[in-house]
């Protein structure tokens, strides 16, 4: 069940790249964010106000069970971290091919893999080595086809940005693993709606503190146009992440597994950049993307004989 359900994420996650990829056109990066984070509360503020007045009841899906204060101190600290990483990643999103960006984003499992093991304990067998190995080639690989376009991985602020937010998406993955897990396995054991509810509206209260101190200053550099795509970022992200959070809830969820195919969104992302925005350098991309997915694979043959 929770493998499915990580795939329906994935799914809805490819999507969510795409609406980013369109909404940052010639926009700036801050208010799509403030205006993504808006949203997404929005959507979360009705489960939140049911479950207060006992209009949704306790075991029902979309409850949102009461939380002491270090409980939601734990959840603003990942509000902190997933703000990070989509600000670094929106940016490198932004000034970079989307069928760069996405084979990029999906090595993330390999750093999720590698601090599960060095965290939670979790053992590498031989399939999943493999994987690591792979995804290191594809690494290589992909900075090699940047270089055709001028994209210098060890230089361009660009490609920098977008490898330290995925490097912080995979914290928040191993995070997200610790608030999930029951005290039993080391974990917080939290309610998955009330994480996603209230990281959602903190991020927009950080988001709202950024857009006044940051942007407002400066909104005559950085124009601002309204698109709907803003909009769908929401929707698919907030679905893509219940589903996701849905999942590592249920017994025997794996973090490192749930990552890895979570990551199979950049095939959306790059079958969109490749046939709707015609970008460059297919042929070398398709070749990398195709060792990331091989990576994935072994990831998740291992996981299934883990």
């Amino acid at each position: 069940m929770w493998l499915s359900l990580a795939f329906l994420s994935a799914l809805l996650l490819g999507f969510y790249e795409v609406s980013i990829k369109h909404s940052l056109k010639n926009n700036a990066v801050i208010p799509v964010l403030f205006f993504n984070t808006l949203f997404s509360s929005l959507l979360f503020l009705p489960f939140l106000a049911g479950s207060a007045l006992e209009w949704l009841k306790p075991g029902q899906l979309f409850y949102v069970q009461p939380t002491q204060w270090a409980e939601q101190g734990a959840i603003f600290v990942k509000s902190a971290l997933v703000l990070s990483s989509w600000f670094f990643g929106y940016v490198g999103v932004k000034h970079l091919p989307l069928t760069l960006v996405g084979p990029v984003n999906a090595t993330r499992p390999v750093f999720v893999l590698l601090g599960a093991v060095f965290i939670f304990g979790e053992h590498l067998n031989i399939w999943q080595w493999a994987g690591v190995i792979i995804a290191i080639i594809a690494f290589y690989m992909l900075g090699r086809s940047g270089k055709k376009e001028g994209f210098d991985f060890k230089r361009n602020r660009w490609v920098l940005s977008l490898i330290l937010g995925c490097i912080l998406g995979a914290a928040c993955g191993l995070y997200d693993k610790y608030l999930m897990a029951g005290p039993a396995a080391g974990g917080l054991g939290l309610d998955r709606m009330a994480v996603q509810t209230y990281y959602n509206f903190y991020q927009c209260a950080l988001m709202g503190l950024m857009m006044l101190m940051l942007w407002l200053p400066h909104r005559k550099s950085q124009p601002f146009c309204w698109r709907w795509a803003i909009l769908a970022i929401s929707v698919f992200l907030s679905c893509a992440d219940f589903v996701y959070l849905y999942a590592l809830s249920l017994d025997g969820a794996m973090i490192a597994i749930v990552s890895m195919v979570r990551r199979a969104s950049v095939i959306v992302s790059f079958g969109f950049a490749a046939f709707v925005l015609k970008e460059k350098n297919l042929r070398d991309k398709a070749i990398d993307l195709g060792l990331v997915v091989v990576s994935m694979i072994l990831l998740a043959i291992g996981g299934m004989n883990g």
